[in-house]
């Protein structure tokens, strides 16, 4: 696994992006720089184990325990790393139909996720459903766009969580999609559903230049791309709306991209949008250097579990 992690990693395309006005003429120039490691997964859909030999789209690949050996050998290699997830956690095999969310919650813990965002089939077995299951889940739970203060997530789902790894800070804060019409209102309750492009405008401001964070990530679920409605709220949109998102890590349409896409945003920068897919069959990697000054660049690939 090592040797084709490697060769996948060293023969995949990457993207390349100059963010803040670093330029990193050659890979070895980032041996003089601090290196940030951001691996995320996105719609996995309970499945746990890997597609069996005889699947005939994906065989033999994706499972959690593979999943782990990879995220351990990139920690060894850069302990400055994050582990995040971009929603639809639940939904998708009997493991989520006997335990309900409790054997995805504790591995994703052993796994050491730092934090992830809600998705429409998180709600799958209710609000309460979800609710039940959070003391099996040891990392963070991020929406800012989802006001639960009517329900019985009121206080267990923040906004946005700051993360430091040697002396960087990274703020981090999810957005999800409009549930009406994709979950039964029963399930969601009193959840009510705020525009995705207007909060993600006030939260990278609040952590660009109020919580001074050096890296500005989103995690979103609200889909990558929808051609037969441009106006709809989108990855793509939401970074070419705004102004301080360094990277939109995304989910919801499967989409699978062998690199992150670069887009422009309002005031003509870089932002990075990657999405992995489904169902763990790849893990993203984007690798973000920064200079003595805190200027930064980053690449990203997709590796194949």
């Amino acid at each position: 696994m090592k040797r084709r992690n490697f060769i996948q990693q060293t023969t995949a395309a990457t993207a390349l992006a100059t963010i803040g006005g670093l330029t990193l003429p050659s890979f070895m120039s980032a041996s003089k720089a601090t290196k940030i490691t951001i691996l995320h997964t996105n719609d996995v859909h309970s499945h746990i184990d890997p597609f069996g030999p005889e699947d005939g789209r994906n065989p033999n690949k994706g499972g959690i325990a593979r999943r782990a050996s990879l995220v351990q050998d990139i920690r060894n290699e850069n302990p400055n790393t994050l582990l995040l997830d971009a929603g639809d956690i639940f939904q998708g095999t009997p493991y989520f139909n006997y335990y309900g969310g409790e054997l995805e919650f504790k591995l994703m813990s052993k796994l050491k996720y730092d934090a992830a965002t809600i998705g429409n089939h998180d709600f799958d077995n209710g609000i309460d459903g979800l609710y039940a299951q959070l003391p099996h889940a040891k990392f963070d739970f991020i929406s800012a766009n989802y006001d639960f203060s009517n329900t019985v997530l009121d206080s267990h789902v923040e906004p946005y969580k700051i993360y430091i790894k040697d002396g960087i800070r990274i703020g981090v804060f999810g957005i999800g999609i409009e549930l009406d019409g994709l979950v039964i209102k029963d399930l969601y309750k009193e959840t009510v559903y705020l525009n995705p492009i207007e909060i993600a405008q006030d939260m990278s401001r609040i952590l660009k230049e109020d919580e001074h964070c050096d890296l500005v990530i989103c995690l979103s679920h609200i889909g990558y791309e929808y051609k037969n409605n441009a106006e709809k709220p989108s990855d793509l949109l939401l970074a070419e709306s705004t102004k301080n998102i360094d990277l939109i890590i995304g989910g919801h349409t499967h989409t699978f991209l062998p690199r992150p896409t670069i887009v422009k945003n309002i005031v003509d920068k870089d932002v990075l949008v990657n999405q992995v897919g489904c169902y763990g069959i790849n893990l993203g990697r984007i690798d973000f250097f920064f200079d003595s000054d805190k200027n930064k660049t980053a690449n990203g690939t997709s590796i194949i579990v």
